[in-house]
């Protein structure tokens, strides 16, 4: 007797439930791993590369703002609401379902390399004009590392905050 599984079945389980916890769960995560990537790009890269990381630049130049502080919260916003759900939502069910060997830490390193070249390759080479990866300076490879400790902090909220 053939079994056919229709698309509902087919993804039940793919994609977190759509509940408040869920939520919850991405903005927690968003507010550690903006924070941390706020401390890192701050206060830590200055000493590295003699001055901040500033996404709200990067912010400016793909959207036209000439309102610094419009761009700081874009950034915000997208860093604290749309990134985690960009973890819960896209990163972690495609790699639970085709990579579910992975460990969580390798998974939300990955997804924080994925958010590297978004806004270093699409966001600032693509749209804003600028070379690939700024010309691979310093500052790229302290977007980097602040890029991944974002992912590792989006990673280990939504690990402590999912039952397993």
């Amino acid at each position: 007797m053939q079994q056919s599984v229709t698309a509902r079945e087919g993804t039940a389980g793919f994609f977190p439930p759509l509940t408040l916890a869920t939520l919850v769960t991405a903005l927690i995560a968003g507010v550690f791993a903006d924070g941390t990537w706020e401390i890192w790009a701050r206060f830590i890269t200055p000493l590295w590369v003699g001055g901040p990381l500033q996404p709200a630049a990067l912010v400016q130049s793909v959207f036209g703002f000439s309102n610094f502080t419009i761009a700081e919260i874009v950034h915000l916003v997208v860093g604290v609401v749309f990134y985690p759900l960009g973890y819960l939502f896209i990163a972690k069910p495609i790699a639970d379902r085709f990579l579910p060997f992975l460990p969580w830490p390798v998974v939300a390193l990955g997804f924080g390399t994925g958010l590297w070249v978004f806004a270093l390759y699409i966001m600032a080479h693509l749209i804003a004009g600028l070379s690939p990866f700024l010309g691979f300076i310093q500052l790229t490879w302290a977007s980097l590392v602040g890029h991944l400790l974002f992912g590792l902090v989006t990673g280990l909220v939504v690990r402590l905050r999912t039952p397993s």
